[in-house]
């Protein structure tokens, strides 16, 4: 099956080939013709398959030829589809994707989280915008502040839902489903399926299409999985000397805290090691900067925290490691997610100490099966010591109030430039690094 197979507009189909995508993923084969026959969808697919295309491209085929009448040149376009993502990566890589798989459309969107200014946002919704991607944050302000009219939504996208509620954002979520109209096209995509998700599936949305096109929670096959048992004191000499023996070229690591983070990246640095780390206390111009040295090859490791990776895609992104292992088992799966991007092969390392066994127990059960051990000569365990307690809860969650106008996911304001105009569509926050999220390249790589 081809893209043009599919039913989407000519203009779609060509602004897709020539980003040089012919097949399309499976999740994107069932997802596309499920959202442009109009009703709900409940769509469960590992990271990397294809998620975002899976829902841009129909969305922009049904706006393009609804035959809803645009508004007139003394009134602001209404906003027509509304997407929620819980970070400020995911949002600014799904709006890239409706800019580029939108462009020859006569269609305009935008993007706005928190982390910025508000004004320029402000200006931006003022005049109108087709399709709005936002974070459930900052969306809530300009909704508290008048700023935003939503009455004319006709699709509604929860985009990696399961991370949303994760973040604790149902509260908001229930807040912005308030004021939409009850005559809507509801989306929910998320990489794994939890008792929360079914719950929030069955308030939302209304005899909805299923598409699950990989095992629940399951690990993408062609990643290489291995756990290093080491003692807790000795993870930073080991991943130094993992990187050098190997000479891996670009690693993303994730550590359970913010505090973590900053602090590897000073202990890499004094190894010779560039780094830099990727959390909720990073500005939006810090974590921009840091993506794209990651994505063009200057910068040797990447240091994420959960809440921040989502939306990290990068191709060929050859080694993930997990520092420290996550709070949350579907964590893991969203982390090693990262890399075997669409059949591309990939290794996830994790680095396993005494007081993480119990984790390890529940990631294991989680994907079912074990994961296999290999202990690094030199960095042998102490098979005698003892666990200490480890706070199974995240510092890296969002603040519950924020301050006016910075967004509830974005707790540093920061002067970011709006990005530079593509056409119609407009993205202020920041200029985004992210290519869009793309379908699958025919004999290469898909996301």
């Amino acid at each position: 099956m081809s893209f043009t197979n599919l039913g989407l507009a000519d203009g779609i189909v060509r602004a897709v080939t020539e980003n040089g995508y012919t097949t399309p993923t499976p999740i994107q084969a069932q997802a596309i013709p499920a959202v442009l026959a109009g009703g709900d969808l409940l769509a469960g697919a590992q990271t990397g398959t294809g998620k975002t295309a899976g829902f841009t491209l129909p969305i922009l085929h049904r706006l393009a030829t609804s035959g809803t009448p645009h508004a007139s040149a003394t009134a602001a376009r209404p906003i027509r589809a509304l997407i929620l993502t819980p970070t400020r990566e995911l949002a600014a890589q799904v709006e890239e994707s409706v800019r580029t798989y939108g462009k020859y459309l006569n269609l305009s969107s935008a993007v706005i989280f928190g982390g910025v200014g508000i004004n320029p946002q402000i200006k931006l919704l003022k005049h109108g915008v087709d399709i709005l991607v936002a974070t459930p944050g900052r969306l809530l302000d300009h909704m508290q502040q008048g700023t935003v009219n939503l009455s004319k939504v006709e699709i509604l996208v929860l985009d990696e839902a399961d991370r949303m509620l994760d973040m604790g954002f149902i509260k908001d979520i229930r807040r912005v489903l308030a004021v939409l109209p009850k005559n809507r096209q509801n989306l929910l995509f998320s990489a794994t399926f939890s008792n929360e998700i079914k719950a929030l599936a069955d308030g939302l949305l209304n005899s909805p299409a299923m598409i699950e096109v990989a095992r629940r929670n399951s690990t993408v096959e062609v990643i290489e999985q291995k756990i290093h048992p080491v003692d807790r004191d000795k993870k930073h000499p080991m991943l130094a000397h993992l990187i050098k023996t190997n000479n891996w070229s670009q690693v993303l690591v994730f550590t359970r805290t913010k505090h973590g983070a900053n602090k590897l990246v000073e202990q890499l640095e004094k190894d010779g090691i560039s780094g830099m780390a990727i959390h909720g206390n990073k500005s939006q111009s810090a974590r921009t900067r840091a993506l794209s040295e990651f994505k063009d090859g200057s910068l040797q490791v990447l240091v994420a925290t959960d809440i921040a990776a989502r939306g990290i895609d990068i191709d060929q992104l050859p080694h993930v490691v997990n520092y420290d292992l996550p709070n949350v088992p579907e964590d893991y799966v969203h982390r090693i997610g990262r890399t075997g991007r669409a059949g591309a092969t990939g290794e996830a390392v994790s680095l396993v100490c005494v007081d993480e066994l119990e984790m390890l127990k529940d990631i294991e059960k989680l994907i079912k099966r074990k994961l296999p051990s290999e202990v690094i000569p030199g960095f042998e365990p102490d098979l005698n010591a003892k666990p200490q307690a480890i706070q199974r809860r995240s510092n890296d969650a969002p603040s519950r109030r924020p301050q006016q106008g910075q967004g509830r996911n974005a707790p540093a304001k920061s002067g970011g430039a709006p990005a530079k105009p593509n056409g119609p569509s407009r993205s202020f926050g920041g200029n985004s690094t992210a290519r869009p999220a793309a379908p699958h390249r025919s004999g290469g790589r898909g996301r």
